[in-house]
């Protein structure tokens, strides 16, 4: 079993991450500031314009699996560092076949959406026990029945309108969970590149650590992150990571947003707010989102099909073996993460 592991977040300008033996050194202005062993690390992300490393560092990550993701300062995916895949040519070969054939993708992209909806649903029940009680168990009869709708479902057209429908619902809702009452949190609709509000800039910095995680998994397991079965090929976007992601956003980003905001560990002082309407987290917020985000990873779980205990942060693991299970014909279908 894959033992937990850190990542290690890199958000000092100027900062160049360089090899020093068997630890990654982390320099500014000639100076070590930080320095981590690298048997400790699963990933290392960059949010910002200006931060280097050296090429023997790539080499080292690339040799001992340590996954490398380039972000904007804002969080937005920009490239990946990666060795040579270490999985099996066949597995790979039968993930492209199956994305090549749409009724074989739909039935893993609708067991994805389905629990995708289902774990939607489950955030506003656990919101509904304490405020918003009918609204919001409104919503949820609504969603229960998307989430069947969407296993149901025998193409991927049709899915992406009943997913595009549950996240209306959904999306719509999330303002009704939060138990801050300055209105400087609440959430006019899904906006991104840019986000036009602080809840949607939260939610779009988790989302990229949360695809960041999903992409080093499939690939620690030897598939494709770029070839996706509900999201399909495009230059530079790695398909199969979005389509993974799908059944965490609720669980793993959704709720971490929520909860930072109930508990004001945020404030909405934390963000900038550019003339344009743009929206950015502040340098000690994003700080103190990384951390939370660890954090939480680190939280011990009862795997839902597997039944075994497990870190929150293998969540993403544990799916990306189980869905290569499937792939090779050792399953008869893909069983997706449903939070309890």
């Amino acid at each position: 079993m894959k033992r937990h592991l850190n990542t290690l977040f890199i958000t000092l300008e100027g900062a160049w991450l360089a090899k020093d033996g068997a630890t990654v050194d982390v320099r500014f202005e000639k100076q070590s500031r930080l320095r981590v062993p690298l048997h400790n690390l699963d990933g290392i992300v960059t949010f910002g314009w200006d931060i280097g490393m050296s090429p023997q560092l790539m080499q080292a990550c690339a040799e001992t699996g340590v996954s490398i993701s380039f972000c904007s300062p804002h969080g937005k995916f920009i490239a990946a560092a990666t060795g040579f895949s270490p999985g099996n040519v066949l597995l790979r070969r039968a993930q492209y076949r199956i994305a090549d054939d749409l009724p074989a993708a739909v039935l893993v992209a609708r067991e994805m959406i389905g629990a995708k909806i289902a774990n939607s649903r489950t955030v506003l029940l656990r919101a509904a026990r304490d405020h918003a009680r009918e609204t919001l168990e409104t919503v949820c009869r609504r969603l229960a029945c998307r989430a069947q709708d969407a296993r149901a479902c025998t193409d991927l057209d049709s899915l992406r309108g009943i997913e595009g429908d549950a996240a209306e619902s959904y999306l719509s809702s999330l303002n009704l969970c939060l138990t801050n009452p300055d209105p400087a949190w609440r959430m006019a609709g899904r906006s991104r590149r840019p986000p036009l509000d602080r809840l949607n800039c939260l939610l779009s910095f988790l989302y990229a650590m949360l695809a960041h995680d999903c992409r080093s998994a499939l690939e620690a397991c030897g598939l494709d992150a770029a070839v996706g079965f509900l999201h399909r090929d495009r230059p530079g976007r790695p398909g199969m990571a979005l389509d993974l992601m799908e059944e965490f956003r609720p669980m793993l980003a959704d709720r971490l947003a929520l909860s930072l905001i109930n508990r004001c560990q945020l404030q909405p002082r934390d963000f900038t707010v550019e003339e344009g309407g743009a929206v950015s987290l502040k340098d000690d917020a994003r700080k103190a989102v990384l951390i939370a985000w660890q954090e939480r990873k680190q939280e011990e779980i009862t795997h839902p099909f597997l039944g075994e205990k497990t870190t929150i942060g293998l969540l993403v693991h544990l799916q990306a073996r189980l869905l290569a299970r499937h792939l090779r014909g050792d399953t008869d279908a893909y069983p997706p993460f449903l939070w309890r």
